[in-house]
């Protein structure tokens, strides 16, 4: 069931008011996979534009704060808690990033997680364009969630 839409078939923001406060918690993840030589750069802090990986981090953390002004239906979610995390593939020459985001409210953080990761990953690709255009961002997804009534899910 969409429940953005009315019995009108008009798009809504769902009414969370009458939802108990629980504790929520998201997990999301992506990769962006580009050049062996664009990675090194990034490991080695040899980029002229700074520290890739901790400046995307923020831009993660941005990003999931200001969720709800990007997604026109998104209610604003007061964040207890927001993580962005980096893994480096040297084999697939490819960096993993993982965002956690928590809150304690009537909505999920679903959104917010997935943004973070989606805007850390552009930063990424903003910052190394200059030397790799033809990076992917690829597997953008959610891992895991949960609270509020719908309780647990895992990606199997």
């Amino acid at each position: 069931m969409l429940t953005h839409f009315n019995q009108a078939g008009e798009a809504h923001m769902v009414d969370v008011g009458q939802k108990d406060l629980t504790a929520r918690i998201a997990i999301a993840s992506g990769k962006i996979q580009m050049l062996a030589s664009t990675l090194q750069l990034i490991i080695s802090g040899q980029h002229k534009k700074g520290d890739v990986l901790g400046i995307a981090r923020i831009a993660g953390i941005q990003g999931a704060k200001k969720t709800s002004d990007l997604i026109p239906l998104c209610h604003p979610v007061a964040l207890t808690h927001l993580s962005v995390d980096f893994e480096i593939s040297s084999e697939t020459h490819a960096v993993i990033c993982t965002a956690k985001a928590q809150t304690i409210g009537q909505t999920g953080v679903e959104m917010e997680a997935i943004t973070a990761v989606q805007i850390a990953l552009l930063t990424i690709y903003d910052m190394c364009k200059a030397v790799d255009r033809g990076m992917r961002m690829t597997d953008i997804c959610l891992l895991e969630k949960s609270g509020g009534k719908s309780g647990t899910w895992k990606l199997e």
